[in-house]
């Protein structure tokens, strides 16, 4: 089992979006913006490459990022940084391409989550779906509510991605128990659990980590974006219900003190991963890690 933390494109977007109710003076020592009132934000993938049953090789891609697929005005009003398509340079880097990818999976389908499924934008050229060979795995309420979003998320999803995904015909539903739709992956040391707060249907993959004793991490996706989210009170002005993600913040938090877990995080531009712990006073803090030090191999 090895795990690997992939770059995407990176974003720049406004600070105080980010940081919901948050005061600047609070928010900026953790996130200096520039002149814009921009941060700086990663969109992280996670790739574990292991066995299944009969030791054939297996690739999972939890998530592919934002992508490089905005037509030039797009990708300048939603701060998307490099023009190329970083997440498969990142692939490359590895000796792997989106044809080597047996599955991924995906939180959920808001642009900057699974934008990265696309080809890089071309001008006249339709985009195109990537990673031939993969099944993509999304919960099944959050598909729901992608094709039938609300007023105000619906710039937030990719009606032609929704499509490419069904044509495809490797399009997974996950059941609301995280099983129905997902048991191949149980094999793999992949189970789902599921929030809301975000978006409905929200859906972490949690992973057995062998050389972290067993300990669970699990890719936090917007639940806990970054290393300072990791403050139960600190939300997204993206966030659909605040009140319920801090109530499931704090629930995941406390289990993964109480076993030892790691939290995956997909857009802290410096911190990857996580060792979730509790400090003198009763806060939750986040310890870096190397994510490749949880697994084997």
């Amino acid at each position: 089992m090895r795990l690997h933390a992939i770059s995407g494109n990176t974003q720049r977007l406004d600070g105080g979006a980010m940081y919901g109710n948050a005061p600047r003076a609070l928010w900026e020592k953790w996130s200096p913006p520039d002149a814009q009132n921009r941060i700086s934000l990663a969109c992280r993938a996670l790739l574990l490459e292991t066995e299944d049953e009969r030791g054939a090789p297996k690739r999972v891609l939890f998530e592919a990022g934002i992508g490089a697929f905005f037509e030039p005005k797009l990708k300048d009003r939603f701060g998307v940084v490099e023009p190329t398509h970083v997440l498969l340079d990142g692939l490359a880097a590895l000796g792997l391409d989106d044809g080597s990818i047996d599955a991924v999976v995906l939180s959920h389908l808001h642009f900057d989550h699974a934008g990265g499924l696309l080809s890089a934008w071309e001008a006249g050229a339709p985009p195109r779906l990537l990673f031939p060979r993969a099944r993509f795995y999304v919960g099944a309420t959050h598909w729901a509510r992608g094709q039938q979003p609300h007023a105000r998320d619906r710039a937030s999803f990719l009606p032609e991605l929704h499509a490419l995904l069904v044509a495809s015909g490797r399009l997974q539903l996950v059941g609301d128990d995280g099983r129905e739709g997902a048991r191949d992956l149980e094999p793999l040391g992949v189970r789902f659990r599921f929030s809301h707060g975000h978006t409905p249907g929200l859906m972490h993959a949690e992973l057995t980590t062998p050389a972290n004793g067993g300990a669970p991490l699990v890719f936090a996706a917007d639940l806990v974006p970054g290393l300072p989210w990791t403050h139960v009170p600190i939300t997204m002005g993206y966030d659909r219900y605040p009140e319920l993600i801090v109530d499931e913040k704090r629930a995941l938090l406390d289990e993964l003190v109480t076993r030892g877990g790691a939290l995956f995080y997909t857009h802290d531009p410096d911190v990857a991963c996580a060792r979730v712990v509790r400090d003198d006073k009763g806060r939750f803090a986040g310890v870096p890690v190397e994510v490749g030090a949880l697994a084997e191999g």
